[in-house]
């Protein structure tokens, strides 16, 4: 058992706090409501070794994608080889060594030897274990099937994992050549062709209009450049700080979405994750209003994640996932009769896997379509900019030589 503090509003709008005794947060909410109490927020009660254990915690430090799915996948394999959970979970710790990974599983070992449930044991490193995994483990215990979930839960964390790596391998190139060649062209503009065009001046010649172009750009940036440095910094940190309140989040996940070339790709990768997790998430044992409700934390997107709590509250109120997410507009025709399908056959688990592994494949595919695109046009571009710079440069001299010919 454990202490949760919660906060509620009585009939006449009255705010007041409280202490209820219960095994986990869910159930302690649980209770409450069943007391009739109108729940604003709840935590645990954080005690003096809860707080020594959390500053432990905070050391550890965060954990990727792919290690935390490589030590699922070796847990699963001890599970199903026979061995009892605590047993496991030493060996686990062993094969980790000192890893961040490893004190963490170190830890959970730890909890789990005095009695924790493992689910519990997990939920207790949320920087590590996200919501969707601690519901998973959850849910399996329950239903005594913790070797399969595990399985399942490293195979999305791989597919997770995998898919943002290729997004990320898509974008690095053009986003490289980018780059470097703005510094390139700032370079130049700025510390090159200064000495370059101060023979030109001296020479007091008529100099063509592409030259006396290049010489006011280079003139502001050679005496503006930290100004616009620095207005760019600012610039950059102020989005950054918008974007991550709910306004700005919004704004941005929506900007993303009817970006050109990329909107479609970051549409389906959001649903994709999605998709696959709501599926795993029952076939897990999840409640389908849960499961929604996690789901809709890893799409990734505000948008999509607006339209899954939509979706979480109309089925809550009787109505299905299909039409749910028909009205919201943002899932695509051919997903939301998939999803009807399923839920009319019995086998919606199955059909969202398949949307996620088709919606993989068509972002897979229009990832390389784009990088195959996006190459020849930075070249194209930086190209064009190099080769004014060059011909800016050398009309001048080409005129010097005509008028000593």
């Amino acid at each position: 058992m454990a202490l949760f503090e919660y906060t509620q509003v009585s009939s006449t709008g009255e705010e007041s706090r409280g202490v209820v005794d219960a095994p986990s947060q869910g159930e302690a909410r649980r209770r409450l409501r069943a007391a009739g109490a109108h729940v604003t927020g709840i935590g645990q009660k954080q005690t003096e070794v809860q707080g020594q254990k959390a500053s432990e915690r905070s050391r550890t430090g965060r954990v990727g994608v792919r290690e935390l799915s490589a030590a699922t996948r070796q847990l699963s394999v001890v599970l199903l080889a026979g061995m009892p959970l605590l047993g496991a979970l030493s060996a686990l710790v062993q094969q980790l060594g000192d890893s961040r990974l490893g004190r963490i599983f170190a830890q959970v070992r730890d909890s789990v030897n005095e009695g924790v449930a493992l689910a519990r044991a997990l939920e207790e490193h949320p920087s590590v274990f996200p919501p969707v995994y601690v519901s998973m483990v959850e849910a399996a215990e329950a239903a005594g099937t913790l070797e399969n979930v595990l399985s399942q839960l490293a195979d999305l964390l791989e597919r997770r994992a995998k898919l943002m790596n290729k997004v990320k391998t898509a974008l690095a190139y053009p986003v490289f050549m980018m780059v470097v060649g703005s510094c390139v062209v700032i370079f130049i503009l700025s510390f090159v062709l200064p000495s370059v065009t101060k023979l030109f001046l001296e020479m007091k010649m008529r100099l063509p209009w592409p030259t006396v172009a290049l010489i006011k750009t280079s003139d502001i940036a050679s005496h503006y450049v930290w100004v616009f440095a620095i207005l760019l910094a600012g610039l950059i940190g102020g989005n950054i700080y918008w974007i991550r309140t709910g306004a700005g989040r919004k704004f941005w996940d929506r900007f993303k979405l009817r970006c050109p070339l990329f909107g479609e790709v970051v549409l389906k990768v959001s649903l994709s994750r999605f998709c696959r997790t709501l599926g795993v998430l029952l076939a897990s044992g999840v409640t389908i209003v849960e499961a929604l409700r996690l789901s809709e934390r890893v799409a990734g997107n505000a948008v999509v994640a607006q339209a899954a709590a939509d979706a979480r509250e109309a089925v809550s109120h009787g109505g299905t996932i299909a039409d749910s997410l028909n009205k919201s507009g943002v899932f695509p025709p051919l997903v939301v009769n998939m999803i009807a399908a399923g839920e009319q056959s019995g086998t919606v688990e199955e059909g969202l896997s398949r949307i996620a592994d088709l919606l993989d494949g068509d972002v897979e595919t229009r990832l390389g379509t784009l990088t195959s695109l996006l190459e020849p046009i930075m070249i194209l571009v930086l190209g064009v900019i190099v080769g004014f710079v060059v011909l800016a440069m050398l009309l001048p001299i080409f005129d010097i030589n005509q008028a000593i010919v």
